[in-house]
């Protein structure tokens, strides 16, 4: 049975978006992969799903497969095509959707410049939450030993996300470390990597190796994740502009119990049929 789709990116960080409300859909790990593959099927970072709401109080609800199969809780560049994606497919006329996922509730804002701004929710900082094995939360961490020992920030929003300072983006080990990183025993769903370097209190750089995707081009949670952290840092303001090597995202964060919102474009591709 042939399958619609429509191919979608927000910064490079590309997807494919199924409507599953108007087609049945039966999701598995081999159809994500092969929907996923760059040689053999339509190629993508993520597959994302639309599908009716839960509960009376959501428009929608939101499902991310990354490339490997596994389904995740969250995706930030996904939430603005997802927004993208309804509205331009008729399947809303609403400007402001709720939208439910695996981890909880998603705000998004269809803005009259074109791009989506989506309210992440609040950074989750208790190891337990993230989940991060260690025996209480701190500011910072130490991922190794000794002279070797990196410092790093731990945070979910929505997945997990490590965050390591780097003063070189250019030649962070993101596919050396990235992969280490994801797979530690410290981290029993694994994590999403990202390599910050910070230009100025309101404006960094970053790269994320993503969590069964590898590095992408853009990463909406992992440019969060370094939001919050730094400023727990003290070293950023309350808005930051965070370059990808996809383009750039404004994230705002004014701190405590707070919700991060993030800000940028989604584009379509174009539309297609695959045999499921």
């Amino acid at each position: 049975m042939p399958l619609k789709f429509t191919k979608m990116h927000g910064l490079g960080n590309d997807f494919v978006v199924i409507d599953a409300i108007h087609q049945q859909v039966a999701m598995t790990a081999e159809l994500t992969r092969r929907l996923a593959d760059r040689r053999r099927g339509v190629g993508c970072d993520q597959v994302l799903l639309v599908e009716p709401p839960h509960t009376s109080t959501t428009d929608f609800h939101y499902r991310i497969f990354n490339a490997d199969g596994s389904e995740v809780s969250q995706c930030g560049n996904g939430a603005r095509c997802f927004a993208r994606f309804v509205h331009d497919k008729g399947l809303t006329d609403k400007r402001q959707l709720y939208v439910s996922t695996k981890s909880g509730l998603l705000t998004l804002h269809l803005l009259d410049d074109g791009q989506v701004r989506v309210d992440m929710g609040v950074p989750r900082l208790e190891p337990r939450a993230i989940p991060f094995l260690t025996e209480q939360r701190a500011p910072a961490y130490h991922y190794g030993q000794g002279r070797e020992a990196l410092r790093i920030g731990v945070v979910s929003m929505g997945n997990p996300h490590v965050v390591v300072p780097v003063e070189d983006l250019a030649n962070a080990p993101v596919v050396s470390l990235g992969p280490e990183i994801e797979t530690a025993p410290l981290f029993p769903q694994r994590t999403n990597v990202g390599f910050m370097q910070v230009f100025s209190a309101e404006h960094i750089g970053l790269r994320v190796w993503e969590r069964g995707a590898g590095e992408t081009q853009a990463c909406g949670s992992g440019a969060c994740a370094a939001m919050v952290i730094g400023r727990l840092w003290g070293e950023l303001a309350e808005e930051v502009r965070v370059t990808l090597p996809g383009g750039d995202l404004v994230i705002n964060w004014p701190g405590n119990q707070d919700t991060v919102t993030m800000t940028g474009p989604a584009c379509p591709v174009f539309d297609g049929e695959i045999t499921s």
